[in-house]
C-alpha cells in the first residue's frame, strides 16, 4: 500500500509503555481461549475477568524501534484513509461520521471494556469508541497466522473501524440487546453476523482505497489471506486440533474472506446485510 509521505491521522493515542494491568494467572490455555473468543472485536475485559487472573500495575519506559516508527506511520495513514472514506459515505447519506481514536499500547491496556493484554489481539471498544492495537501483533500476523504484508495489517485496522461504523449506525447496540434473551450458542450466531459485516465494511474501505490509487500489486491478496487466516475454524484447529462450530463468534475462514471480497467488489454500505432475515441491519 502506498503510504510514505502521506497524511496521517491526528486521532492516534500512544500509550506504549504506560501499561494497564498485566494478567497474572490463566496460563497459556487461558490466553488461547481469549484469542479464539475475542480476536478482532470481542469484549476483552469480560473475558479476562472470567479467567480469574489478578492484575498488577506496570509503567515502564518504552523504547521504540525503527521498524515500529515506520509501522506507526503506516497505521496512522491507514486510519486517516478510513476517516476520509467513511466521512464521504456518511455524508452521502446525510449523516456525520464521528472519527474514532486508535490507541497504541504495549503488553496491556485499560479501556472502557476492561483491561486487555496483547494476547487478545486488536480490538474495538464501543464504550469509548476507540480501537486498540499492540503493534507486536504485526509480527504475529506474519509469523503465527502466515498472513504477511502491510495490507494484511491494513485489513485488521479497517475491520476494527468497521465495528466503529456499526456502533455509529446502531447495529452493535441492537445485537447487544439480544445477549440476555438468547442462549450463548444462539447469540454466537449473531456475533458471527456482526463480525462478517465488519469484514464487509473493511472491504468497502479497500474498494475506495483502490479507487484512490493507493493499492499496490498483491495488496488485495494480502487482505484476503489475512481474512482467511483469522477464521474461527482455522484458529480453533491450530489451537486445539479440532473445531467446534457452535462456539464460532467470528465466522469461518471462507465466510470472512468472502464477505471482505463482497465489500471490496461493491464499495457500498448497502450490500453488507449479513443479518438478513433477522430484522437487524
Amino acid at each position: 500500500m502506498k503510504y510514505k509521505g502521506r497524511r496521517g491521522s491526528t486521532n492516534v493515542e500512544d500509550r506504549r509503555g504506560m501499561g494497564g494491568k498485566t494478567l497474572v494467572g490463566g496460563g497459556i490455555g487461558g490466553l488461547i481461549i481469549v484469542l479464539i473468543i475475542t480476536f478482532m472485536g470481542g469484549n476483552p475485559g469480560e473475558i479476562l475477568n472470567n479467567l480469574g487472573g489478578a492484575g498488577t500495575d506496570q509503567n515502564v519506559a518504552y523504547e521504540e524501534t525503527e521498524g515500529e516508527k515506520e509501522l506507526v506511520e503506516f497505521v496512522s495513514v491507514v486510519l486517516a484513509d478510513t476517516e476520509e472514506v467513511w466521512a464521504n459515505i456518511f455524508a452521502e447519506k446525510g449523516m456525520t461520521y464521528k472519527e474514532p481514536k486508535l490507541v497504541l499500547y504495549s503488553d496491556s491496556v485499560q479501556s472502557a471494556c476492561g483491561v486487555a493484554g496483547s494476547a487478545v489481539g486488536p480490538f474495538y471498544c464501543p464504550g469509548d469508541q476507540k480501537l486498540y492495537i499492540d503493534l507486536s501483533f504485526y509480527q504475529e500476523l506474519q509469523n503465527k497466522f502466515q498472513a504477511p504484508g502491510d495490507f494484511a495489517m491494513a485489513y485488521v485496522i479497517a475491520h476494527e473501524v468497521g465495528h466503529h461504523v456499526q456502533t455509529l449506525l446502531g447495529t452493535s447496540g441492537k445485537v447487544n440487546e439480544l445477549r440476555q434473551r438468547l442462549s450463548q450458542e444462539e447469540f454466537n450466531e449473531y456475533s458471527v453476523m456482526l463480525e462478517l459485516q465488519a469484514d464487509y465494511y473493511a472491504g468497502v474501505w479497500a474498494h475506495h482505497a483502490q479507487g484512490m490509487n493507493l493499492l499496490e500489486e498483491g495488496d488485495l491478496e494480502e487482505a484476503l489471506t489475512a481474512a482467511s487466516a483469522v477464521g474461527d475454524d482455522t484458529i480453533q484447529k491450530r489451537a486445539q486440533g479440532y473445531v467446534v462450530p457452535e462456539s464460532f463468534t467470528h465466522g469461518t475462514s471462507k465466510q470472512r474472506k468472502n464477505w471482505f471480497y463482497k465489500g471490496f467488489d461493491s464499495g457500498t454500505i448497502e450490500g453488507g446485510n449479513t443479518f438478513e432475515g433477522t430484522g437487524i441491519r
